[in-house]
């Protein structure tokens, strides 16, 4: 479908010239051609009520398991999923088998993804097969297309070998691309299970601390405040982690965070009846972490809500909880959750802003605007929508989530990208009308 309009429309887009304004929006050939209360055309309609529209949101964390794992999700499904949860961008995560540490990787994910609405962008490796020992290739990924680097969850112990990396990619062209770190010291984190407080004591469980976060994260700071460069603390979930992150912002330290949708949302008391469903890493924290975290999201110190999208089969995760993998998908659900979870308490013009603005800018990617003229990189949703998560609306091979069933304020409708509308399932009518 090359032309379509998008019919009343309440468009949300902090700094753009058509913030808050209500209009029809003509798509064609991948460009929005024109802006009107009251557009004329004979092109393909989309009425949905209640339907907003955003600058395209982007992911900074997700995992498609491809190469290797492709029967958890592959790259065609996860882009599918992508979709469904509104994000036009997604980073996927170099944790696969081989890992993707060079230059072929990066090529490799490209190719499976081209075509397709949503635009993927790889991360590549900080270490050599992720084993903390050596740099990777970091240069010739960049070149290759890696929008960042990462080690996924996997802290680097040798703070040595963190100074190269952030000192390196701030020698290299253009502005350094973010060296994304895992705040979790393995040593006091070793064999956590969860959040480690009195609900860890209650059922008997080994705790993950709050301290082995901010350790790390000091640590990282300490070395960034050195070497210079961009680093980015992936999923931070203490109140301690955004005191840190504040304090190196006000010393202009080129910092930048991100949170997970569902570290706003549930607390580890969801862990009271050991479904593994709540298994994530970060762990669940609780309330005291959350307020915080939420804070954090409103003033700006955390630039970025991200999916944290870990699909597992129910081979790694219907299991006793110890050996359970950690990790739920989160692409489908990430926007109902930090809705749901900051409705009330946060404009919805800010949470817009942590999903869209605030993601492109870690990655030093142009702002978007909804304007004439430019590409149709857009995000569908409805902020008011009360809906109960199914089944059919996880694309998502794998369905490790703890929110089926779960009752959300707002949800994704669809996307408009690279040339093409594409609406989550229970939308999906709207486009063939």
């Amino acid at each position: 479908m090359s032309e379509f309009v998008l019919r009343h429309v309440k468009i949300t887009d902090p700094g753009g010239p058509h913030h808050d304004e209500v209009a029809d929006i003509l798509v064609k050939d991948g460009r929005i051609d024109r802006i009107d209360a009251r557009l004329k055309s004979n092109a393909h309609e989309v009425r949905i009520a209640g339907l907003h529209l955003s600058p395209g949101w982007v992911d900074l964390r997700a995992h498609f398991r491809d190469p290797g794992q492709e029967w958890k999700q592959g790259i065609p499904n996860g882009l599918d999923s992508a979709a469904a949860g509104g994000f036009t961008t997604v980073c996927v995560l170099p944790s696969t088998d081989p890992v993707i540490d060079g230059r072929s990787g990066v090529e490799y994910v490209q190719r499976k993804a081209a075509g397709h609405a949503v635009r993927l962008l790889p991360l590549g490796a900080i270490t050599k097969g992720l084993k903390g020992e050596q740099l990777a290739e970091l240069h010739d990924m960049q070149l290759a297309g890696a929008a960042g680097f990462s080690d996924d969850q996997r802290a680097i112990r040798n703070s040595r070998l963190m100074l190269l990396a952030l000192q390196y990619v701030n020698g290299l062209p253009g502005a350094p691309l973010p060296v994304m770190s895992w705040p979790q010291d393995p040593d006091l984190s070793a064999f956590g299970l969860m959040h480690e407080g009195p609900m860890s004591t209650r059922l008997g469980m080994k705790g993950l601390p709050a301290i082995a976060e901010t350790m790390q994260l000091a640590r990282d700071l300490a070395l960034l405040e050195y070497a210079g460069g961009h680093l980015h603390a992936s999923t931070i979930s203490t109140a301690a982690s955004v005191d840190l992150i504040r304090q190196a912002k006000a010393r202009k330290l080129k910092v930048t965070a991100s949170v997970a949708a569902h570290n706003l949302l549930l607390d580890d008391g969801c862990l009271r009846g050991f479904e593994t469903c709540y298994k994530v890493l970060p762990p669940l924290r609780d309330a005291t972490h959350i307020a915080a975290l939420r804070e954090g999201v409103k003033d700006g110190t955390i630039d970025a809500i991200v999916s944290d999208h870990r699909p597992e089969d129910r081979e790694h995760k219907v299991l006793e909880f110890g050996p359970a993998a950690f990790g739920i998908i989160g692409l489908e659900t990430a926007f109902a959750a930090a809705n749901t979870a900051l409705k009330g308490g946060m404009s919805l013009r800010r949470i817009i802003e942590r999903f869209s603005h605030g993601p492109r800018a870690v990655l030093g990617l142009p702002v978007v605007h909804v304007e004439e003229r430019s590409p149709a990189d857009l995000t569908l949703f409805d902020p008011e929508a009360d809906w109960t998560c199914a089944e059919n609306d996880l694309p998502s091979r794998s369905h490790n989530t703890p929110f089926l069933g779960q009752r959300f304020a707002g949800r994704p409708v669809g996307i408009v990208g690279n040339g093409q509308l594409k609406l989550a399932p229970a939308f999906a009518s709207a486009a063939a009308n």
